[in-house]
């Protein structure tokens, strides 16, 4: 798979832009502010309906403009495809395929898939459990497109469960009792939408963890494929549920536990939402209950800078070779990411990614391109994208 065009429309800085692509690597050289990360955002937004810098989608339409329209020609298998969303701020986004409308625009997510690698991932180690959720929901999402759904649906039932919680712990009206006739309904909605997300997060750990073990022995000088390891904990014991319908169980019973805290604070307080991916890193010394193994402590508060980017890169890493286990090869995206490394962890990086179908890369030096990344090259400039053919 690969992106043999991009055009743009008032997105991010770009009032309009046109850029050619090729298979193998491309990289965006030019000074910070010149828009180079703008134009891989693009991609990997209709990859996921998502930018990896912000939050939410009013800063990708340029000052002054009322939308924004990201198209691309999508090659797949020796087939094209053009694919298209148009960002309304505010409003409902349209998506397309070939100029045809899409019922709805998440019928959009994981057509093109991308693996991104930027600054930002230190917070996938260094930040709030949310981030690490999010890494798996988009992760889950691409590589199963309809869980985009089952996603959405989960977010809106919390935010009606939550709204409720609020009523009843304000005293507000209909009384207590009828809060709780409302809120047994959204129970059960809880315990339906969160078991199919906790059950997908819990396979893809298991799908996962070899792959981080074998990326980390990678990226980090001296380390063994044992000394990375990822672990899902829910908010609560399941007590032995693996299925999903056992998972839903498991979730209304707790629900039914917790009922009082959760009136008593206003807010939901179990289901995926509160879950967290465990992320660890091998001490050296061996572990108590098991002389022979390493013992592990958290990456988040124990790693050293060094150690944290390198679990970051095999968290990505471990992505993309799942991806192409999955019999697919997803466009790489390395988005300023030289200029974080040193010189073996870039050489390193770029012999694992070099055979990539297509690798697009952000620079402002270009010398911090490793010359196995040295492939067709394009100068950003007063937002202007022009081919360097020197």
């Amino acid at each position: 798979m690969h992106v043999s065009h991009l055009t743009l429309h008032d997105f991010r800085s770009y009032e309009s832009a046109e850029v050619a692509l090729e298979p193998g690597v491309t990289s965006f050289v030019g000074r910070n502010g010149q828009g180079k990360t703008n134009l891989v955002e693009a991609i990997d937004y209709l990859s996921r309906l998502q930018s990896h810098r912000v939050a939410s989608d009013a800063p990708l339409v340029r000052a002054g403009a009322d939308q924004a329209v990201v198209r691309a020609a999508v090659v797949k298998d020796g087939r094209t495809a053009v694919l298209e969303v148009e960002i309304n701020p505010g409003r409902a986004n349209r998506a397309r395929i070939n100029r045809s409308p899409l019922p709805r625009t998440r019928e959009l997510v994981g057509l093109v898939r991308t693996v991104l690698f930027s600054p930002e991932d230190l917070a996938l180690v260094k930040g709030d459990p949310a981030e690490r959720r999010r890494f798996l929901d988009d992760l889950m999402v691409l590589r199963t497109p309809r869980l985009a759904g089952a996603r959405a649906d989960y977010d809106r039932v919390l935010r009606q469960r939550n709204s409720l919680l609020r009523t009843g712990r304000s005293g507000g009206r209909g009384g207590q009792e009828g809060v709780l006739a409302t809120l047994a309904v959204w129970d059960e909605h809880l315990a339906r939408t969160g078991a199919e997300i906790l059950a997908e997060r819990l396979a893809l750990t298991d799908a996962l963890r070899p792959y981080v073990g074998k990326a980390y022995e990678t990226v980090a000088r001296g380390a063994s494929r044992d000394d990375a390891e990822i672990a899902y904990r829910p908010s609560f014991d399941l007590a032995g549920a693996t299925t999903q319908a056992e998972i839903e169980k498991a979730i209304h019973a707790e629900l039914a536990r917790r009922q009082r805290d959760e009136l008593d604070r206003g807010v939901s307080l179990v289901g995926p939402h509160r879950d967290e991916l465990l992320l660890t890193i091998g001490t050296g010394s061996p572990a108590p209950e098991e002389p022979d193994r390493r013992s592990h402590l958290p990456v988040k508060g124990y790693a050293s800078h060094g150690e944290s980017w390198s679990f970051a890169l095999a968290l990505r890493l471990a992505s993309y070779d799942l991806l192409r286990a999955d019999g697919d090869d997803p466009i790489l995206i390395l988005d300023d990411v030289f200029a974080e490394l040193d010189t073996d962890r870039r050489d390193q990086l770029a012999a694992l990614v070099a055979g990539a179908e297509q690798v697009l890369v952000t620079a402002a030096v270009g010398a911090d391109v490793p010359e196995a990344l040295r492939g067709t090259r394009y100068r950003v400039a007063g937002g202007e994208v022009d081919r360097d053919d020197a």
